[in-house]
């Protein structure tokens, strides 16, 4: 069973940034960044294949970069010129969501 652990989130103002680490108990395969909004669907906002081939949601691209450090099994997620519609709840997993989900972090940006 793969662990996955999220950090990094906090509380900024809009046009700030912040930096997500994912950390893995194996090693990454393909992964992706989801972000959750209470009373809202989980949704994919960015992903990494394996090659390093990424993939972002229209509504981050350009401003967030998605990242993999696979020596660390740590996937990243850049965010940049945060917006009050970036809040939610930050979590990782397979871009088919095959692993259990951790606790996800928080990122609340403030206009």
């Amino acid at each position: 069973q793969v662990h996955l652990v999220e950090s990094g989130g906090g509380s900024v103002q809009s046009g700030g940034s912040l930096r997500l680490s994912c950390a893995s108990s194996s090693s990454l395969v393909a992964m992706g960044w989801f972000r959750q909004i209470p009373g809202k669907q989980r949704e994919l906002v960015a992903d990494i294949d394996v090659g390093g081939f990424t993939n972002y949601a229209d509504s981050v691209k350009g401003r967030f970069t998605i990242s993999r450090d696979n020596a660390k099994n740590t996937l990243y997620l850049q965010m940049d010129n945060l917006e009050p519609e970036d809040t939610a709840i930050y979590y990782c997993n397979t871009p088919s969501r095959a692993f259990f989900w951790g606790q996800g972090t928080r990122v609340t940006v403030s206009s």
